[in-house]
């Protein structure tokens, strides 16, 4: 079975508390080779490594997501730091700035932003980028970084955004994020951004527990729908199942520094 990556999945949620064992069973026998779980608070950083330590396949990212930065303090930055030094920390997320709930200040959204994208450069991690309704301001804080001159500077996730959003961070490197929605009947312009992404530039995403694809649409989203994105996929780039796995899973492996298994298995 080919295997597929998982790059974002919020399985620290309460949503998966009933479950959450049994998730990852359907995760594995669906081929899913392992999960990213971002955070999206101080608290969550504590709780994803938690996850990450108790289970092989899982690795975390830490960060404080734009809707959680209210109350934003330049010394968070420190505590960071230092949960990044963790072995099964793989990125900086999730980070970015979402214009469209405004539940933070936009002025402190852009702050916390920046300083994190800053010490991901510093450190030499990935980012998690959530953009919404952010566009220029996203773009002019991501390609003004030194992320832009590193190897492995993050991806754009769930990506919902224009195409020229999208070749700007092409261009500087980032990595684009797909998730369920590609799958949604009324989902043609995204479907045309997807033919425009260079294959070996896209990652799969569930954004688990939410988003979830078409055939599933209305249930709890999780990791082992992720088939289903894939599937998609190859269908809208006239390839088959293997190729979008093969690739996805490589590209997953190399951003986020995941131990390589062979492409099938």
């Amino acid at each position: 079975m080919n295997k597929i990556i998982d790059t974002h999945c919020h399985l620290d949620f309460d949503n998966f508390d009933i479950d959450r064992d049994e998730v990852l069973e359907r995760a594995i026998n669906s081929g899913v080779k392992n999960i990213v779980v971002p955070a999206i608070d101080l608290s969550s950083c504590h709780k994803v490594i938690s996850l990450a330590e108790k289970y092989e396949s899982i690795y975390a990212a830490v960060g404080i997501h734009p809707n959680s930065s209210a109350t934003w303090q330049p010394s968070w930055l420190a505590q960071i730091k230092n949960l990044a030094n963790h072995d099964k920390v793989v990125a900086i997320g999730e980070i970015g700035l979402d214009y469209y709930r405004d539940y933070s200040p936009r002025s402190i959204q852009v702050e916390a932003f920046r300083d994190q994208v800053n010490l991901a450069a510093e450190i030499g991690l990935p980012v998690i980028v959530h953009n919404r309704d952010s566009d220029d301001d996203l773009l002019e804080i991501l390609l003004n970084s030194n992320l832009v001159n590193s190897p492995r500077p993050g991806v754009l996730h769930s990506f919902s955004s224009k195409t020229a959003t999208a070749n700007e961070a092409l261009d500087s490197g980032f990595y684009i994020g797909f998730t369920g929605p590609i799958t949604f009947k009324n989902a043609a312009g995204l479907r045309q951004v997807v033919k425009m992404i260079p294959l070996d530039r896209i990652l799969l995403e569930t954004d688990a527990p939410f988003l979830a694809p078409q055939a599933v649409r209305g249930k709890r989203n999780e990791p082992s729908y992720l088939r289903h994105t894939a599937e998609k996929m190859g269908e809208i780039l006239g390839l088959d199942y293997a190729e979008i796995a093969i690739q996805t899973t490589k590209n997953a492996e190399y951003l986020f520094g995941l131990p390589i298994l062979p492409s099938i298995s």
